[in-house]
Formats: structure tokens, C-alpha cells, sequence
């Protein structure tokens, strides 16, 4: 047989103080769980955050550091481009002093007299002989009218032995200019071909023939050519 004791205030109020013991302990016990899990995600969150801090700085440098490659690249090819256009002007100029110069040399061929003759008597002779024309105009400078007087009847007896062919030729009064070094404009067909053998024209001609030539001695090859004639 079993009898319920009733509790008495103090024992009412050590139960209860247990009761609260145990209550406050559990919370504590569970604020400290919530605090160490809060810790951990923080820490791991932290991480994270530095860790792709990390990869944005990087990749910011990486981009920097290719921008300024870039730019370096571009710089340095602007300078390149700078140099070389630089050297290419100052070779195309000494090419067109070294032709001007030619061109002033042209002007003491007729100062040769017998040098001067043999060259309009070989410059009327190899017109003829290009156009092939029995109808032919020339033109020269008003100062070789006499000189043209006198060579023509030889140039016409060789090209007519030659070709057998007669020659018929007109003088024109536009005459070359005074100041010109020479030669003559030969015209057959009405005007239509012409066979320029002034020196002047022969000179350009000779320019556009020997430029590479002309360059060459003077600059030698360039690397980048891969074709030689």
C-alpha cells in the first residue's frame, strides 16, 4: 500500500529551481550549438567570399596585365611603322635626288656635239624602225632644226635599204621645249603612235626598269622579298 506525500513549499520550490536548472541548461547547451553552427557557416561564408575576392583580384590583374600588353604591342608597333615609314622616305628620296641628278646630267649631252648627233641620228633611225610607217611626223627642238636637216637624208637611206620601204617625213612647227635636253617625238599613223625618244623619256623609262636594281645596290636586298628576277 502506497501513500502520495504532498510536497511542502520548500521541496515545491527545489523542484522547480531544478526544473529551471535543467531549462536554462539546455538553453545555454543550445545557444552554444547555434553559436558554433552560426561560426562555422560564417567562417565557411567568409571563405567563400575571400576566395572569389581572391578570383576577381586575379582575374582584374590577368586583365590589366593583357591590357597593357596590348597596349605595349600597339606602342611598339606604331614605332615600328614609324621607323619604317621613315626609312622609306628617306630612301624614295635619295632615289629621286639620285634621278633628279640624272636628269640634270641629261642637259650636257648636247653639249657633246659629236656625242649629241650620233644620238638623234640612232634615236630617228629606231623611231622608224618601231612605227613602220611611210607617213611620219617629227618633232624636236627648234636649236636641232639644222642638225635634223642635215642627218635625215642618211637615217631615211639606211631605213629605206633596210626595210625596202621609201619614207615620207613631215616636220612639225610644235617644237619640243628649249630647255629640254634633245631628241626627238616621232609620229606615224596620223599621229596616232608615237615613239618618244627624247632623252627625258628614255631616262623615265630607264627609272621604272632599274628601280629595283637601282634599290638593291644601294639598300641591298630586303628580307621580306621571297621573288628575285
Amino acid at each position: 500500500m502506497s501513500f502520495n506525500k504532498a510536497l511542502n513549499d520548500e521541496e515545491v520550490f527545489s523542484e522547480m529551481r531544478k526544473m529551471v536548472a535543467f531549462i536554462k541548461q539546455e538553453a545555454l547547451e543550445k545557444a552554444r550549438e547555434i553559436k558554433v553552427k552560426a561560426d562555422e557557416e560564417f567562417n565557411i561564408e567568409k571563405a567563400k567570399l575571400v576566395r572569389q575576392e581572391a578570383i576577381n583580384i586575379d582575374a582584374a590583374f590577368q586583365r590589366k596585365v593583357k591590357q597593357a600588353d596590348v597596349q605595349r604591342r600597339i606602342a611598339q608597333s606604331n614605332n615600328i611603322n614609324k621607323s619604317r615609314m621613315t626609312l622609306l622616305l628617306t630612301r624614295q628620296q635619295m632615289l629621286d635626288d639620285l634621278f633628279a641628278e640624272s636628269r640634270t646630267q641629261l642637259l650636257t649631252v648636247t653639249k657633246d656635239r659629236t656625242r649629241y648627233e650620233k644620238f638623234l641620228s640612232d634615236s630617228l633611225l629606231q623611231a622608224f624602225f618601231r612605227l613602220l610607217e611611210s607617213e611620219v611626223t617629227v618633232q624636236y627642238r627648234k636649236v636641232d632644226k639644222d642638225l635634223i636637216d642635215k642627218l635625215l637624208p642618211d637615217v631615211k637611206s639606211r631605213y629605206e635599204e633596210a626595210t625596202n620601204q621609201t619614207i615620207n617625213v613631215q616636220f612639225l612647227d610644235d617644237y619640243l621645249p628649249a630647255d629640254g635636253a634633245g631628241g626627238v617625238i616621232v609620229a606615224g599613223n596620223g599621229g596616232r603612235t608615237k615613239c618618244n625618244n627624247t632623252p627625258e623619256a628614255r631616262l623615265a623609262i630607264l627609272e621604272e626598269d632599274m628601280l629595283p636594281l637601282v634599290r638593291d645596290m644601294l639598300f641591298g636586298q630586303s628580307p621580306n622579298r621571297r621573288f628575285f628576277n
